[in-house]
Protein backbone atom coordinates (compact mmCIF):
# COMPACT_ATOMS: atom_id res chain seq x y z
CA UNK A 1 0.00 0.00 0.00
CA UNK A 2 1.38 3.38 -0.99
CA UNK A 3 1.76 5.69 2.01
CA UNK A 4 3.67 8.63 0.49
CA UNK A 5 5.28 9.49 -2.84
CA UNK A 6 7.44 12.25 -4.30
CA UNK A 7 8.19 12.47 -8.03
CA UNK A 8 10.85 15.01 -9.01
CA UNK A 9 11.78 15.99 -12.57
CA UNK A 10 15.27 17.33 -13.16
CA UNK A 11 18.10 17.75 -15.64
CA UNK A 12 20.22 14.65 -16.05
CA UNK A 13 23.45 14.55 -14.08
CA UNK A 14 25.65 15.22 -17.11
CA UNK A 15 23.56 17.99 -18.69
CA UNK A 16 24.87 21.55 -18.58
CA UNK A 17 21.42 22.90 -17.62
CA UNK A 18 20.16 22.88 -14.02
CA UNK A 19 16.40 22.58 -13.91
CA UNK A 20 14.05 21.13 -11.30
CA UNK A 21 10.30 20.61 -11.43
CA UNK A 22 7.76 18.77 -9.33
CA UNK A 23 5.73 16.18 -11.23
CA UNK A 24 3.60 14.99 -8.35
CA UNK A 25 3.49 14.30 -4.64
CA UNK A 26 1.33 12.41 -2.16
CA UNK A 27 2.57 13.63 1.23
CA UNK A 28 0.22 13.03 4.20
CA UNK A 29 1.29 15.14 7.19
CA UNK A 30 -1.37 14.16 9.72
CA UNK A 31 -1.36 11.07 11.93
CA UNK A 32 1.92 9.18 11.36
CA UNK A 33 2.95 11.96 8.90
CA UNK A 34 4.38 9.52 6.38
CA UNK A 35 4.81 12.33 3.86
CA UNK A 36 7.02 14.38 6.19
CA UNK A 37 9.09 11.28 7.01
CA UNK A 38 9.61 10.56 3.30
CA UNK A 39 10.78 14.14 2.64
CA UNK A 40 13.21 13.93 5.55
CA UNK A 41 14.59 10.63 4.26
CA UNK A 42 15.07 12.02 0.75
CA UNK A 43 16.91 15.07 2.05
CA UNK A 44 19.05 13.03 4.45
CA UNK A 45 20.06 10.65 1.66
CA UNK A 46 21.11 13.41 -0.72
CA UNK A 47 22.33 16.25 1.50
CA UNK A 48 25.88 14.84 1.85
CA UNK A 49 26.28 15.15 -1.93
CA UNK A 50 25.27 18.83 -2.07
CA UNK A 51 28.29 21.09 -2.29
CA UNK A 52 28.99 23.40 0.64
CA UNK A 53 28.20 26.62 -1.21
CA UNK A 54 24.74 25.39 -2.18
CA UNK A 55 24.11 23.96 1.27
CA UNK A 56 24.69 27.38 2.83
CA UNK A 57 21.77 28.70 0.77
CA UNK A 58 19.29 26.17 2.15
CA UNK A 59 18.27 27.96 5.39
CA UNK A 60 17.24 31.04 3.44
CA UNK A 61 15.29 28.93 0.94
CA UNK A 62 13.48 27.15 3.76
CA UNK A 63 12.55 30.45 5.35
CA UNK A 64 11.06 31.63 2.06
CA UNK A 65 9.29 28.28 1.66
CA UNK A 66 7.39 28.87 4.92
CA UNK A 67 5.12 31.18 2.92
CA UNK A 68 5.14 29.03 -0.22
CA UNK A 69 7.53 29.34 -3.15
CA UNK A 70 6.80 31.39 -6.26
CA UNK A 71 7.67 29.34 -9.34
CA UNK A 72 9.59 29.83 -11.65
CA UNK A 73 12.60 31.06 -9.70
CA UNK A 74 16.30 30.44 -9.21
CA UNK A 75 17.44 28.59 -6.08
CA UNK A 76 20.85 27.07 -5.30
CA UNK A 77 21.94 27.87 -8.87
CA UNK A 78 19.03 25.79 -10.25
CA UNK A 79 15.93 26.96 -12.10
CA UNK A 80 12.77 25.81 -10.34
CA UNK A 81 9.96 25.52 -12.87
CA UNK A 82 6.64 23.87 -13.70
CA UNK A 83 7.55 22.57 -17.17
CA UNK A 84 8.72 18.94 -17.04
CA UNK A 85 9.41 18.39 -20.76
CA UNK A 86 12.72 16.72 -21.45
CA UNK A 87 13.56 16.26 -17.78
CA UNK A 88 14.69 13.07 -16.08
CA UNK A 89 12.49 11.56 -13.35
CA UNK A 90 13.32 10.49 -9.79
CA UNK A 91 10.60 8.76 -7.78
CA UNK A 92 10.74 8.31 -4.00
CA UNK A 93 8.13 6.28 -2.12
CA UNK A 94 7.03 5.00 1.26
CA UNK A 95 4.80 1.95 1.24
CA UNK A 96 3.65 -1.03 3.22
CA UNK A 97 4.89 -4.43 2.08
CA UNK A 98 3.59 -7.54 3.88
CA UNK A 99 3.46 -5.74 7.20
CA UNK A 100 6.83 -4.03 6.65
CA UNK A 101 7.20 -0.26 6.30
CA UNK A 102 9.54 0.50 3.38
CA UNK A 103 11.13 3.75 2.22
CA UNK A 104 12.41 3.57 -1.34
CA UNK A 105 14.82 6.33 -2.41
CA UNK A 106 15.82 6.87 -6.04
CA UNK A 107 19.51 7.85 -6.12
CA UNK A 108 20.28 7.94 -9.85
CA UNK A 109 19.80 11.72 -10.11
CA UNK A 110 22.00 14.49 -8.80
CA UNK A 111 21.71 15.29 -5.08
CA UNK A 112 20.83 19.01 -5.27
CA UNK A 113 17.68 18.51 -7.41
CA UNK A 114 16.37 15.94 -4.93
CA UNK A 115 16.80 18.30 -1.98
CA UNK A 116 15.25 21.15 -3.96
CA UNK A 117 12.38 18.93 -5.07
CA UNK A 118 11.66 17.99 -1.45
CA UNK A 119 11.56 21.66 -0.45
CA UNK A 120 9.32 22.49 -3.42
CA UNK A 121 6.94 19.67 -2.48
CA UNK A 122 6.77 20.78 1.16
CA UNK A 123 6.19 24.40 0.13
CA UNK A 124 3.31 23.36 -2.16
CA UNK A 125 1.29 21.88 0.73
CA UNK A 126 -1.48 23.75 2.56
CA UNK A 127 -0.15 25.90 5.42
CA UNK A 128 -0.68 23.37 8.23
CA UNK A 129 0.86 20.49 6.31
CA UNK A 130 3.60 22.77 4.99
CA UNK A 131 4.74 23.57 8.52
CA UNK A 132 5.01 19.87 9.40
CA UNK A 133 6.84 18.94 6.17
CA UNK A 134 9.26 21.87 6.27
CA UNK A 135 9.90 21.18 9.95
CA UNK A 136 11.03 17.66 9.05
CA UNK A 137 13.29 18.95 6.27
CA UNK A 138 14.69 21.68 8.52
CA UNK A 139 15.64 19.16 11.22
CA UNK A 140 17.68 17.20 8.68
CA UNK A 141 19.48 20.27 7.38
CA UNK A 142 20.23 21.50 10.90
CA UNK A 143 21.51 18.08 11.97
CA UNK A 144 18.67 17.50 14.45
CA UNK A 145 16.99 14.61 12.64
CA UNK A 146 17.24 11.32 14.54
CA UNK A 147 16.47 9.16 11.52
CA UNK A 148 13.62 6.82 10.65
CA UNK A 149 12.20 4.31 13.12
CA UNK A 150 14.21 1.11 13.47
CA UNK A 151 11.40 -0.97 12.01
CA UNK A 152 11.49 0.97 8.72
CA UNK A 153 13.47 -0.64 5.90
CA UNK A 154 15.26 1.79 3.60
CA UNK A 155 16.03 0.78 0.02
CA UNK A 156 17.81 2.67 -2.71
CA UNK A 157 17.01 2.25 -6.41
CA UNK A 158 18.64 3.43 -9.62
CA UNK A 159 15.36 4.27 -11.33
CA UNK A 160 12.48 1.80 -11.18
CA UNK A 161 14.32 -1.09 -12.84
CA UNK A 162 17.40 -1.65 -10.67
CA UNK A 163 17.53 -2.04 -6.90
CA UNK A 164 20.73 -2.51 -4.90
CA UNK A 165 20.51 -4.50 -1.63
CA UNK A 166 18.55 -2.79 1.17
CA UNK A 167 20.50 -0.47 3.46
CA UNK A 168 20.43 -0.58 7.25
CA UNK A 169 19.36 3.06 7.46
CA UNK A 170 19.20 6.18 5.37
CA UNK A 171 22.23 7.72 7.10
CA UNK A 172 24.33 4.81 5.79
CA UNK A 173 23.65 5.80 2.18
CA UNK A 174 26.69 6.21 -0.02
CA UNK A 175 26.53 6.83 -3.71
CA UNK A 176 28.16 4.30 -5.98
CA UNK A 177 28.09 3.98 -9.75
CA UNK A 178 25.55 1.78 -11.56
CA UNK A 179 26.81 -0.39 -14.45
CA UNK A 180 25.57 2.01 -17.12
CA UNK A 181 27.58 4.81 -15.52
CA UNK A 182 30.80 2.82 -15.85
CA UNK A 183 30.33 2.73 -19.62
CA UNK A 184 30.47 6.54 -19.70
CA UNK A 185 33.59 6.83 -17.55
CA UNK A 186 36.05 9.32 -19.07
CA UNK A 187 33.43 11.02 -21.28
CA UNK A 188 33.03 14.75 -20.61
CA UNK A 189 29.60 15.68 -19.17
CA UNK A 190 28.67 17.97 -22.08
CA UNK A 191 29.69 15.34 -24.63
CA UNK A 192 27.67 12.66 -22.88
CA UNK A 193 24.62 14.90 -22.66
CA UNK A 194 24.90 15.74 -26.37
CA UNK A 195 25.35 12.09 -27.35
CA UNK A 196 22.28 11.01 -25.39
CA UNK A 197 20.18 13.85 -26.79
CA UNK A 198 20.95 12.59 -30.31
CA UNK A 199 20.54 8.93 -29.35
CA UNK A 200 24.21 7.92 -29.35
CA UNK A 201 25.18 5.24 -26.85
CA UNK A 202 28.41 5.09 -24.90
CA UNK A 203 31.31 3.81 -27.00
CA UNK A 204 29.77 4.83 -30.34
CA UNK A 205 31.94 6.78 -32.77
CA UNK A 206 31.07 10.41 -33.39
CA UNK A 207 30.65 10.68 -37.14
CA UNK A 208 29.73 14.00 -38.74
CA UNK A 209 27.27 12.51 -41.23
CA UNK A 210 25.63 10.37 -38.54
CA UNK A 211 25.30 13.35 -36.19
CA UNK A 212 23.68 15.44 -38.93
CA UNK A 213 21.28 12.63 -39.91
CA UNK A 214 20.20 12.14 -36.33
CA UNK A 215 19.82 15.89 -35.85
CA UNK A 216 17.61 16.28 -38.94
CA UNK A 217 15.43 13.29 -38.03
CA UNK A 218 14.88 14.40 -34.43
CA UNK A 219 14.31 17.96 -35.56
CA UNK A 220 11.49 16.81 -37.84
CA UNK A 221 9.96 14.78 -35.01
CA UNK A 222 10.09 17.77 -32.66
CA UNK A 223 8.36 20.11 -35.10
CA UNK A 224 4.63 20.66 -34.40
CA UNK A 225 3.83 19.90 -38.03
CA UNK A 226 5.07 16.35 -37.43
CA UNK A 227 3.35 15.75 -34.12
CA UNK A 228 5.69 17.54 -31.72
CA UNK A 229 4.10 19.39 -28.83
CA UNK A 230 3.80 23.09 -29.64
CA UNK A 231 4.61 24.21 -26.10
CA UNK A 232 7.81 22.12 -25.98
CA UNK A 233 9.02 22.46 -29.59
CA UNK A 234 11.22 25.51 -29.06
CA UNK A 235 13.03 23.98 -26.09
CA UNK A 236 13.54 20.65 -27.86
CA UNK A 237 14.86 22.33 -31.01
CA UNK A 238 17.29 24.41 -28.95
CA UNK A 239 18.43 21.26 -27.15
CA UNK A 240 19.05 19.41 -30.41
CA UNK A 241 20.88 22.36 -31.91
CA UNK A 242 23.16 22.66 -28.89
CA UNK A 243 23.88 18.92 -28.90
CA UNK A 244 24.83 19.01 -32.57
CA UNK A 245 27.12 22.02 -32.00
CA UNK A 246 28.92 20.14 -29.21
CA UNK A 247 29.45 16.94 -31.18
CA UNK A 248 30.43 18.15 -34.64
CA UNK A 249 33.85 19.54 -33.55
CA UNK A 250 34.57 16.13 -31.99
CA UNK A 251 34.21 14.30 -35.30
CA UNK A 252 37.60 13.02 -36.61
CA UNK A 253 39.23 15.47 -38.99
CA UNK A 254 39.41 13.03 -41.90
CA UNK A 255 35.72 12.15 -41.50
CA UNK A 256 34.81 15.84 -41.25
CA UNK A 257 36.77 16.63 -44.39
CA UNK A 258 35.04 13.87 -46.29
CA UNK A 259 31.58 15.02 -45.17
Amino acid sequence: MLLAELVIRHSRRHMPTRRVALEGAYLPTSGPAHGAALLAAVVAAHLPGVDEEQRELLPRLLKEADGGLAIPRIAMRHRLQHDTHGLDRSSHRMFGEEGLLVVEIDVHGGPSPQVLGAVMAAASLPSSGRAVALGAVRRVIEGRWTGLAREVEVRTVWGRDQAPPPLAGVNDWRQGAPPEEEAWRGVAPDQRWAMEVLGLRSGMDIDRDDVNRRFRRLLREAHPDHGGAKTAAAGRIAELTEARAILLPLAPADVAAGG
